[in-house]
């Protein structure tokens, strides 16, 4: 039975996309067999890894909306252990399109439902904000990974998170937990990195990964190449920090279990 894990934060440019890729490159690396599901309209998940994503006609777009089945928008293998099921900009109107339909809200969960047992990890990329996309994402999920840049704004609408969080336990999903933080664009040079970290672990109560994401150039390259931090700068800080992270992601689950 797979780990699913939504990665969400409804404040953009907080290294959530980058997360998802490389903490999905670094735990397939490590063996673990790997779904991502990109459900943000932007795709740059999707592109990041390497898929064209104006040329793909089965998306999790017609998998919502019910024209394909979960099987048919897989892509298997873009790297070893390493599957996704992608997204482009036809998502943005799935929102619209999905107004009226009985328990919207479980659509991905009971699309996933079929694949659990294929997956060590399945990692969810949310759109920054909290809509029906995130719900569905947060239905589908056992726990939330919330990725918070080292800025002086970090704890802005984290509350929010926090709430909608709460809302989709109470109301959805009884089993879903906080997966925990991971900081992100960590400038080891500044005191305002430092302050932000010491600040956010003295006022919120939850799970806070030890492994702290580096502001890395070569991280922020090679979406534009496509390809993950492990293939791009497989020796780069980043490349190490992802893999670190990945390591505290196996063990957490282990202590869950």
């Amino acid at each position: 039975m797979s780990r699913v894990i939504a990665v969400a934060n409804q404040k953009g440019g907080v290294g959530k996309t980058t997360t998802v890729i490389n903490l999905a490159a670094c735990l397939a690396e490590k063996g673990k067999k790997t779904l991502v599901i990109d459900i943000d309209p932007q795709g740059n998940t999707s592109s990041g890894l390497g898929v064209d994503k104006n040329n793909i006609h089965t998306t999790v777009y017609e998998l919502l909306i019910g024209n394909c089945e979960i099987n048919d928008c897989i892509i298997k293998e873009i790297y070893p252990n390493l599957d996704i099921i992608p997204s482009n900009v036809n998502l943005a109107g799935a929102e619209i399109e999905l107004i009226g339909i009985k328990d919207q809200q479980y659509l991905l969960s009971q699309k996933l439902e079929s694949k659990k047992d294929n997956y060590d990890f399945i990692l969810i990329d949310c759109p920054p904000s909290l809509n029906m996309l995130t719900v569905n994402a947060m239905a589908a999920a056992d726990t939330v990974l919330v990725p918070i840049q080292c800025e002086y704004y970090a704890l802005e609408g984290l509350s929010q998170l926090m709430h909608t969080i709460d809302l989709v336990r109470e109301r959805m999903n009884p089993k879903l937990t906080m997966e925990g933080v991971v900081f992100t664009m960590y400038d080891g040079r500044t005191n305002l990195s430092l302050q932000v970290v010491e600040n956010v672990k003295d006022n919120l109560k939850q799970n806070i990964y030890k492994t702290i994401i580096p502001r890395n150039v070569r991280l922020a390259e090679a979406p534009s190449h496509g390809v993950p931090i492990t293939v791009y700068d497989p020796k780069s800080a980043g490349a190490e920090g992802y893999r670190n992270l990945a390591d505290e992601v196996i063990a957490h689950g282990k202590e869950l279990s």
